[in-house]
């Protein structure tokens, strides 16, 4: 019998707590093999759909194995979400998400995931800010004008977004609750319903990312009112900031980022998230996302991606409690 050492009693302590995920990490050594499946929790069409077609021939190069994107769209994202949720962390399963992924363990009334212990995060790919936005027919040139109108004619000022409970939704009952006047919300399906309504004036205003509005906005079928940014993005140096309009310190953000199935191999997820990033930074690819849709590409690792939902899931949970806000099922 051998003797035990100080040194084997460590080794035995470290591994005992990772001996499930054991094969998983003997696979990480010759991954990938097969197809790669790349899950998109919304429709075709939208912004993130989008990002995930864009890299996807770089990142397909660089991995040496297919990517296949899969549109599971449903319940704001959140039936994409759980299918990667319940998958084998076995690194052939990805999930690419939009800001309402910190919106919904709030929104949604039984989740069949827990959003920051069923997911591993694996790259935070950027920000956008919102954009107030009005059609070139409606009176509203600037958000005070939109308060007085609110004021004037209470529950009468209307405004779109891509769904109840979405982070537009919410940061619009924020500021309604600091300016102090009601507005109607009217919630759609997704952007381009919610687009249409407004450039045919069925709606006053529309809250929508950048990457949805700024196409209408420079076509100048719509106009833009107010962002919700820290500062003026160079694309926007003309439209004020909520912050600027009276409202210091308020923020909301369009984001993006990218997940796997909790237990997902540390080797595996660096791999993945590093080429992903490195597609992201291709000339081709960094120029339509910041010039056309309007993106802040930040590539931040795991631990920044983890930071970032938390202090998101913080900031949209409490708008949803102090307000009774449920999403669409």
């Amino acid at each position: 019998m051998g003797t035990l050492t100080r040194r084997s009693l460590l080794f035995a302590g470290v591994a005992a707590p990772f001996a499930t995920s054991a094969p998983y990490v003997a696979r990480a050594q010759s991954w990938p093999s097969g197809n790669i499946r790349l899950v998109v929790a919304y429709p075709p069409g939208g912004s993130t759909d989008a990002i995930a077609r864009l890299v996807q021939p770089t990142l397909q190069q660089r991995l040496g194995a297919t990517i296949v994107i899969e549109n599971r769209a449903g319940a704001s994202g959140s039936v994409g979400t759980a299918a990667v949720a319940k998958s084998p962390p076995d690194g052939n399963t990805w999930l690419m998400v939009f800001d309402n992924h910190a919106a919904n363990p709030f929104v949604m009334p039984s989740l069949p995931y827990d959003t920051e212990k069923d997911l591993e995060p694996v790259l935070f790919i950027g920000t956008a800010p919102y954009l107030m936005a009005t059609g070139a027919m409606k009176p509203f040139n600037t958000l005070a004008d939109v308060i007085a109108g609110a004021k004037a004619n209470p529950d009468k000022v209307t405004y779109a977004s891509v769904g109840s409970g979405s982070v537009g939704h919410l940061a619009m009952v924020l500021l309604a609750n600091r300016a102090n006047v009601k507005l109607v919300h009217v919630p759609y399906r997704g952007g381009g319903p919610a687009m249409n309504d407004a450039l045919a004036g069925h709606v006053d205003l529309l809250i929508g990312s950048t990457a949805l509005s700024m196409p209408q906005v420079q076509s100048g079928k719509l106009r833009a009112v107010v962002q919700t940014g820290k500062t003026r993005p160079a694309s926007l140096p003309d439209v004020p900031t909520v912050s600027e309009s009276g409202f210091p310190d308020f923020e909301a953000y369009a984001w993006w980022g990218v997940f796997a199935p909790a237990g997902t191999p540390k080797p595996m997820i660096e791999r993945f998230g590093s080429d992903m990033a490195a597609a992201l930074r291709e000339e081709r690819v960094a120029r339509q996302l910041t010039d056309t849709q309007q993106v802040s590409l930040a590539l931040g690792g795991p631990e920044e991606l983890r930071q970032f939902l938390s202090q998101q899931m913080q900031l949209w949970g409490k708008v949803a409690r102090d307000n009774n806000i449920k999403g669409d099922v």
